[in-house]
């Protein structure tokens, strides 16, 4: 018998969850700043990750996201935006690398959006919607709900800022703060699990394919 995570009701009479404050988000625009980034983030070994794409609206349109990339350590976060050139590489080779561990939810359609936009197969990925699917609870977890099982808390999400232009040059506050902790509380769950290192259902994502856009769950 399948497990279940709370429901939304259930969700709605929990405490919120505290993500990071602004002053811990950090979106690089420099090399400098990207190179210092990336250092950081090679020696976490493992991140929160996710990627925001500006919505589409019109039938056929397809979006040409991501157009902003998340990593989250213990206690601070970073924001790629791949339109800054100088930041390029470094996103380029973090993504490919097998030895940072990137976790989120609905890591599958990033893969896909990931190869069309750059080029390169999206490695070391594990996607907590699949540890959960394995411990029997149901198969699409979502941040929202693994937040409420874990932690008993409840994980704010605004539909209003999902739906705003991330491809824009300069983030507002609101779009950094959403951002940043929708990766940095993928990162806390996984924290929470304690799943041993060796034993990680590392994605296969060898050959990507083009997957609908993630659900917000």
């Amino acid at each position: 018998m399948k497990k279940h995570a709370p429901t939304k009701s259930e969700i709605a009479l929990m405490e919120p969850f505290v993500g990071l404050a602004l002053e811990h988000v950090h979106v690089p625009k420099t090399k400098d700043e990207f190179a210092s980034a990336a250092a950081e983030i090679k020696a976490a070994g493992v991140v929160g990750f996710d990627t925001e794409s500006k919505p589409t609206f019109v039938v056929g349109d397809v979006s040409d996201g991501p157009h902003v990339v998340q990593f989250a350590l213990h206690d601070r976060a970073y924001l790629f935006q791949p339109h800054r050139m100088e930041g390029l590489p470094f996103l380029i080779e973090l993504l490919h690398s097998d030895k940072v561990i990137k976790v989120g939810f609905g890591l599958k359609s990033d893969s896909g959006h990931i190869f069309k936009k750059f080029g390169i197969r999206f490695g070391g990925v594990v996607d907590l919607n699949t540890v959960f699917s394995m411990k029997g609870y149901q198969k699409e977890m979502g941040v929202r709900n693994a937040v409420g099982f874990v932690f008993k808390q409840r994980f704010a999400k605004s539909r209003k800022v999902t739906t705003t232009d991330w491809s824009q040059h300069e983030l507002t506050s609101q779009q950094i703060l959403y951002a940043a902790n929708d990766a940095y509380a993928a990162l806390k769950v996984f924290e929470a699990l304690d799943l041993p290192r060796e034993g990680l259902p590392i994605m296969d994502l060898s050959q990507p394919k083009q997957s609908p856009d993630k659900a917000d769950l």
